[in-house]
C-alpha cells in the first residue's frame, strides 16, 4: 500500500512539474524579444516607434518565418494589448 501511494506521489509530482516547465516556456514571442524588436523603435525603452518607412525597412530585414510569427503573436489578444501600436503597424505592413 505504501508504494502505491509514493508511485501515486511520484507521478502527480512528474506531471504538475511537467505543466509547470510547458507554462514558463509557453510566455516567449518575438514580440518580447528585444533584440528583435529594438529595430523598429527609436528608443531604448521600445516605447516610439519608427517612421513607417523605417518600419517598413526593419519589417522586410525579418525572414518571412519571423514576420510571420510576429503576425501570429499579433492576432492573439493579449499580446496585441501590449503591443496594439506596433502590431498595428506590423498588420498595416502584411506578410
Amino acid at each position: 500500500m505504501i508504494v502505491k501511494m509514493l508511485s501515486i506521489g511520484a507521478i502527480a509530482f512528474s506531471i504538475l512539474g511537467g505543466v509547470a516547465m510547458a507554462g514558463s516556456t509557453t510566455g516567449t514571442s518575438a514580440l518580447d524579444d528585444p533584440a528583435k524588436m529594438s529595430p523598429f523603435f527609436t528608443d531604448a525603452g521600445m516605447k516610439t516607434l519608427r517612421s513607417e518607412g523605417d518600419f517598413k525597412t526593419a519589417w522586410m530585414a525579418m525572414k518571412p518565418d519571423e514576420r510571420t510569427a510576429v503576425l501570429k503573436d499579433c492576432g492573439d489578444a493579449t499580446m496585441n494589448k501590449a503591443h496594439a501600436d506596433f502590431c498595428a503597424m506590423a498588420k498595416k505592413m502584411g506578410g
